[in-house]
């Protein structure tokens, strides 16, 4: 199917008609009347639109690349049941013992959630995402199984690939490795890591793990960094040095980070390079008081991707499936008042994003690129309503038209 966007603005630039055929942007020419033939498509009649091409009607809306989600939680969404109050006590092993305390208690299924959450987020124009699931031997794989039945659900709107993930660590609990392993042999397609000091407090051991079943099963790895400072170094430098041992130059995502914020400025950047050097991706979720270093990484050549993390949990109240909220608050957090560099949140949190996922993807290649919009791109894109990009994150507007694999997917916060 051919599908024209008439009247859109690429990356809040000029007015211009969008063909989108095979799943990529076939061509980008001036924009029609209603009835004229748009680029790359043959004429229809004069009361109508393209013989053969369905139109969408742009009515001068911003065209951006879809978002990318690469750090979320499906599986302990809470979004769109009564608020609950925030119960969890400092710290990671505590935050997950109240999770495990109440995760249960919730008026529907993981499933039933997380394919709630999931559609609200395609609504709001995310199309490309990667979720972490819980494995551990309180949960088993039922929250696994929950985030891989909401992907089923949303197969023909948006990509999902799965981490398993042992947010309780490996080596404190008997059998936590055997249900990881499990995971992965039904279909998992990330492994998960966590804290290989302060949580398991034996990152040899912890890391052996998670490397080990990435290279026995073929697939890439991604490790919750909340690690302070000096910690948070030694243990990056741990992981990529397994990076470099193996070969897995493209494949390694340290999400956090947040001792980066802690390092004095030689110590950073050194490491900064090492990660562009490896190809590590990060992964933020924009948090306060440790923002990620977004100029240097960019400058560096890292890969850089945004997420909402846990959206209204026992973790925390936060979070709305709104990847255009998020990105304002990347722009907020980094202290970012030039258009330039609130720009280059939407290009992280939407080509930035697709590049962690897919090392394969277009990837930015400085804070000023605005890929994701030109012939030849994916057909992965969202149309928002605003002035300027800058202002459509300010507003963050809900006249929003969503597009995956070259189809209209959600319209107007409602998916089709």
């Amino acid at each position: 199917m051919t599908l024209v966007l008439r009247n859109v603005r690429p990356w809040g630039g000029d007015a211009a008609d969008v063909t989108l055929d095979g799943g990529v942007i076939a061509a980008v020419g001036p924009v029609t009347a209603a009835g004229a033939a748009p680029a790359g498509a043959a004429a229809g009649p004069a009361s109508g639109p393209a013989a053969g091409a369905e139109v969408v009607e742009g009515r001068g809306r911003i065209l951006l690349p879809s978002f990318s989600d690469v750090h979320v939680h499906l599986d302990s969404t809470l979004l769109g049941l009564p608020f609950r109050p925030h119960t969890g006590a400092p710290g990671v092993w505590n935050m997950m013992l109240n999770d495990r305390q109440n995760w249960r208690g919730a008026e529907a299924s993981v499933a039933e959630r997380a394919t709630l959450t999931l559609g609200a987020m395609i609504e709001r124009g995310t199309t490309r995402v990667r979720s972490y699931a819980q494995v551990d031997v309180d949960a088993g794989l039922e929250r696994f199984e929950g985030v891989l039945a909401a992907r089923e659900a949303h197969s023909d709107r948006a990509d999902v690939a799965v981490i398993a993930f042992p947010q309780a660590g490996l080596l404190r609990e008997a059998g936590s490795v055997d249900v990881l392993e499990e995971a992965l042999k039904l279909g998992a397609d990330v492994v998960g890591g966590i804290d290989p000091c302060a949580l398991d407090r034996d990152p040899v051991r912890h890391l052996d793990i998670v490397f080990g079943l990435a290279e026995k099963y073929t697939l890439p790895v991604d490790i919750h960094l909340h690690e302070p400072g000096q910690l948070g170094l030694f243990s990056a430098q741990l992981i990529l040095e397994r990076t470099k041992a193996l070969g897995m130059q493209g494949l390694v995502t340290i999400s956090h980070g947040y001792g980066l914020a802690d390092l004095p400025a030689g110590q950073l950047q050194e490491l900064i390079d090492q990660m562009a050097a490896l190809d590590v991706s990060m992964a933020t979720i924009a948090p306060a008081g440790a923002p990620l270093p977004l100029q240097q990484l960019a400058a560096a050549g890292v890969r850089v991707g945004l997420g909402q993390d846990g959206q209204r949990d026992y973790w925390s109240p936060y979070g709305n499936a709104d990847m255009l909220d998020r990105t304002w608050q990347l722009a907020f957090t980094s202290k970012f008042r030039a258009d330039e560099l609130i720009e280059h949140c939407v290009a992280v949190a939407t080509i930035g994003g697709s590049s962690v996922i897919d090392p394969q993807a277009r990837r930015l290649a400085s804070v000023a690129d605005r890929p994701g919009t030109s012939v030849g791109d994916p057909a992965e894109l969202v149309l928002v309503e605003g002035d300027t990009v800058t202002a459509a994150v300010m507003d963050r507007l809900p006249g929003r038209t969503v597009i995956h694999r070259g189809r209209v997917v959600a319209d107007g916060l409602q998916l089709v």
